[in-house]
């Protein structure tokens, strides 16, 4: 119970801090520092090696570089949770899935539905479909005394099934024109990856190595080079024969965690968070695509996980576990609807004009903040009539 203690305290500190940086991003953009934010934003950063040539602006080298060292967490996390953790069974992980699995596919209904008639503005179908799992638990941490603990895991499953469907959504529809060479040495360097695995392979150089080759092959074939973070995740051993007690998947996790979460996460909340109010764009804010991502998050996320969760309980599907409320349950329902950092992620992948990359980035701030204040007052709620029954 107590690593379960210090885990919530720390996914309340990087949530505490993700706030401190949109906070941070947000006066910044709206005040005499704008030039600065600006400035920074789009610091150009130049890499040569030979022949290879990379020159982006600093937003790009944090969203699809840094960015990296959070996909592998994500990538850690779900095979840590699939091979023995809460998703090893179907009996475990089908209340969790299944409401996750509505809660992407009503989202993204209802964002296709508003937004049917502009194929531009179709292409962010997905932003409201993910739920932040730093942000969601990081709220949820504030009642840790008072909700029980299979709460908490239920919540968990659910962000890590949207984790792994906003990484099937990125890889199958926000990549580039494949260009052929590339994409042959980003396979070279997947095969890799699965030999260290197959070898028990542990030393961290290898799995450095390997995976700049793979970013950069990735980045020139078009693939979304962050990716390659979850291929990484997933090819560290669990355990190594021989080593009783030793998990390089776990060490991997416990070495990476503060860096992915203290750092590398408000750094993209920092950079992604800027959104200006100045009148002149004030009008640009207010679109059919910030109207879908923001009733996605808030309503669709909400109605989507509570509904299917509900649905499968009565089908007896999946069971309710006792000591949860389905009050409580809804609680986390609309902290589901938390969709900031994967829903940035794509946000950013879907849309190239400024004007609807800005808008978007109003709305996902909007809609999460809805669906954390009302699911943090129905969570109040429904923990005070627990205690006091």
């Amino acid at each position: 119970m107590k690593s379960k203690d210090h885990q919530f305290r720390s996914e309340r500190t990087a949530g505490l801090l993700m706030i401190g940086a949109m906070a941070l991003a947000l006066t910044a953009a709206n005040s005499p520092f704008q030039p600065i934010y600006q400035i920074i934003h789009h610091t150009p950063v130049h890499v040569r090696f030979g022949p290879l040539i990379i020159d982006e602006p600093l937003v790009v080298w944090i969203n699809e570089g840094l960015m990296v060292i959070f996909f592998l967490l994500v990538g850690l996390e779900i095979k840590r949770e699939l091979l023995e953790g809460q998703l090893r069974t179907p009996a475990l992980f089908a209340l969790p899935g299944l409401a996750a699995l509505g809660g992407m596919a009503l989202p993204a209904a209802i964002y296709s539905t508003i937004n049917w008639t502009d194929p531009m503005l179709l292409r962010g179908w997905a932003i409201p479909t993910a739920t932040d799992i730093v942000l969601a638990l990081g709220i949820l941490s504030f009642f840790n005394a008072r909700i029980p603990h299979s709460l908490k895991v239920f919540l968990m499953a659910v962000a890590v099934f949207d984790d792994i469907g906003a990484v099937f959504i990125i890889g199958l529809f926000y990549g580039q024109e494949l260009a052929l060479f590339p994409l042959t040495l980003a396979a070279i360097g997947g095969t890799a990856l699965v030999g260290l695995n197959i070898f028990n392979i542990v030393r961290p150089a290898g799995y450095v190595f390997i995976g700049l080759f793979l970013w950069v092959s990735t980045l020139k074939a078009g693939i979304e080079p962050a990716l390659v973070g979850v291929l990484i995740g997933l090819a560290v051993p669990l355990r190594v024969p021989g080593r009783a007690g030793y998990s390089p998947l776990g060490e991997t996790e416990r070495q990476l965690r503060p860096w992915g979460f203290l750092c590398v996460v408000p750094l993209f909340a920092f950079f992604n968070s800027g959104v200006s109010f100045s009148g002149a764009q004030l009008e640009t804010l207010f679109n059919k695509s910030s109207a879908g991502i923001m009733t996605g998050l808030f309503l669709g996320k909400q109605l989507g996980i509570f509904v299917a969760a509900w649905i499968a309980v009565q089908l007896r599907l999946a069971q309710l576990p006792d000591e949860i409320s389905w009050s409580q349950l809804y609680g986390v329902a609309l902290l589901g609807g938390i969709g900031f950092t994967m829903s940035l992620f794509v946000s950013s992948l879907a849309f190239a004009e400024p004007s609807l990359l800005q808008s978007s980035r109003f709305a996902i701030l909007t809609g999460s903040t809805l669906s954390a204040v009302t699911g943090m007052f129905v969570l109040y709620r429904s923990t005070i009539r627990s205690n006091d029954g």
